[in-house]
């Protein structure tokens, strides 16, 4: 299939690219930002955009650095090279276990954090791993800038509380020190994960000084399984206390069955993106 007749730009600035989502409103546009969600989207006709706006050459969107204890990421940076990236490794493990499981290295070589987490699927990695970390979202539009947590930005199945004017320029993640792990389920290797689980403990000698757990792919949107964060906190570093914490409660955890995910390019698209990708 091929998608409907669009306008396009590739603008080399930000300020050019939120202009012309100004300029451009009536047309409803969309930001490009790697494409591996919203072109499927768009052959399928499940978006239609009627102006497309490019950020691929905005150099300022891309790149990663450290500032003290927060490891800052461009909206930009492919999924590729936040899994080869040194920095990453160090400051935010859990990203790099997460980003190695996202589709396949087509897929994360073109794809990006920002494009991930704009067009917020519930199943998708990236944002549970936003949520695990406590991560904040910079957003910028015609009015300025604004740091949006993840857990304000992540709204609901493929929305987020980006305005239709704002463009997500990076991701700021608090350095967490201790152990960390992701895990998922899914039932074809690449594809969407059933369920899938980030997990970060920090240990204070041998007792667990703090937890965060997020799960994605069992409710509208990731998750903070907070129950189970308390009921570690504290506890003996040990297996029997991380077998002993309590499920999320079903009231956290609603069935999947009314935000039916999208799938990977190749299978049907069922749910409009209101984001990135």
């Amino acid at each position: 299939m091929k998608p409907p007749p669009f306008s396009y730009a590739a603008p080399a600035t930000l300020d050019e690219a939120i202009g012309l989502l100004t300029e451009h409103a009536e047309a409803e546009p969309r930001v490009l930002a790697g494409g591996q969600s919203l072109i499927p989207l768009m052959n399928f006709r499940l978006a239609k955009p009627g102006y497309l706006i490019d950020l691929r050459n905005v150099a300022r969107l891309s790149g990663i650095r450290q500032e003290g204890d927060v490891l800052v990421v461009g909206a930009m940076t492919r999924m590729a090279e936040l899994e080869r990236s040194p920095e990453v490794a160090v400051a935010a493990p859990l990203m790099a276990e997460a980003v190695s499981l996202v589709a396949h290295s087509p897929v994360r070589n073109r794809g990006t954090i920002g494009g991930s987490l704009a067009h917020a699927d519930p199943a998708a990695e990236l944002p549970a791993v936003a949520l695990a970390l406590g991560a904040e979202l910079v957003a910028a539009g015609p009015g300025g800038t604004r740091r949006i947590p993840a857990a304000e930005f992540l709204q609901g199945p493929f929305s987020t509380a980006l305005a239709p004017d704002e463009i997500l320029t990076e991701i700021r993640l608090p350095v967490w020190a201790g152990g960390h792990a992701f895990v998922e389920f899914s039932r074809i290797h690449a594809n969407f994960a059933v369920v899938s689980v980030a997990a970060l403990v920090e240990l204070d000698g041998d007792q667990i000084r703090r937890a965060a757990l997020a799960l994605a792919g069992i409710a509208p949107t990731a998750i903070r399984a907070t129950a189970a964060e308390q009921a570690l906190a504290g506890a003996p570093g040990d297996d029997a206390a991380i077998a002993r914490p309590p499920r999320p409660p079903s009231a956290a955890c609603p069935p999947p069955a009314t935000c039916t995910r999208a799938r990977r390019p190749g299978s049907t698209w069922r749910v409009p993106m209101s984001g990135a990708g």
